[in-house]
């Protein structure tokens, strides 16, 4: 007995290092079901190329389109907003590489984004491509993540989030009107936007079916967390998950253009 009961530990640990590595083999074995690294995976169900009513910055006969899918609560998203920006700055002047943003934001995380997203259609009906871009450039380096944007009427939750510190994410206000969206009208006006058309656009949720397009859109296409981007080269689409760093998407855009 007390033979076996020396063995007995070792042989534990012989079954569960088995089990551990059966359990490996198994999910290495259906990889496809993760999240596809840099390059890595396939588009499940091939997004639309360049639209006419895209949000583009760069030539949209790129040899090389990033299409990214996005959240304006992301903290990644905002991460991954400045790489692109790094991306453009480098390959767009050339024309080898343009950068579409479209929508994607997780409501379950995030309760304001889809409003948020809302607003950059908004903003953009007023002032077109540039004025897109503008806005979304405010919103991204201007604010918090994770739903601590101040929206005025459009908050949810109603109660101001609050951070590991105790102290809350920002300071609400009260609506200035019945249609006040917050720091979304603040830099409507300094875009020197009409901020009464900004705020009924919102009200009006006339965008609210763009935001679902892109997102079912690129949910079928296989994306599961944001930003999920995909790239379009000759005709062929590769997928780019998460906010990979600069040296990562640059490598795989001189990859791709080799």
């Amino acid at each position: 007995m007390e033979a076996l009961q020396k063995f007995s530990v070792p042989i534990s640990i012989v079954i569960a290092g088995a089990m551990i590595a059966a359990a490996l083999f198994y999910v290495n074995s259906n990889k496809a079901a993760g999240p596809a690294g840099p390059g890595e995976g396939q588009v499940l169900t091939e997004i639309r190329t360049v639209q006419a009513d895209d949000h583009i910055l760069g030539n949209p006969e790129a040899e090389i389109v990033v299409v990214e899918f996005s959240d304006p609560e992301c903290p990644f998203c905002k991460q991954f907003h400045e790489t692109m920006h790094q991306i453009v700055s480098e390959y767009g002047s050339s024309g080898k590489v343009a950068w579409v943003y479209r929508h994607f934001p997780i409501e379950q995380l995030h309760p304001k984004a889809p409003k948020e997203a809302e607003a950059l259609e908004c903003a953009a009906e007023q002032g077109g491509n540039e004025t897109f871009w503008k806005f979304t450039d405010m919103v991204y380096e201007k604010t918090g993540s994770n739903n601590a944007l101040d929206i005025g009427v459009h908050n949810s939750p109603k109660e101001v989030p609050v951070g590991p510190d105790g102290e809350p994410y920002y300071a609400q206000k009260a609506p200035r009107s019945n249609t006040d969206a917050g720091q979304l009208s603040d830099f409507a006006k300094e875009l020197g936007l009409n901020v009464e058309q900004f705020e009924n656009c919102i009200q009006s949720g006339k965008y609210a079916s763009r935001v679902s397009t892109d997102y079912n859109e690129v949910a079928a296409a296989g994306g599961q967390g944001t930003p999920h981007s995909i790239l379009i080269v000759n005709g062929d689409q590769v997928p780019l998950e998460g906010a990979q760093p600069y040296n990562v998407v640059k490598g795989l855009i001189d990859t791709l253009l080799e």
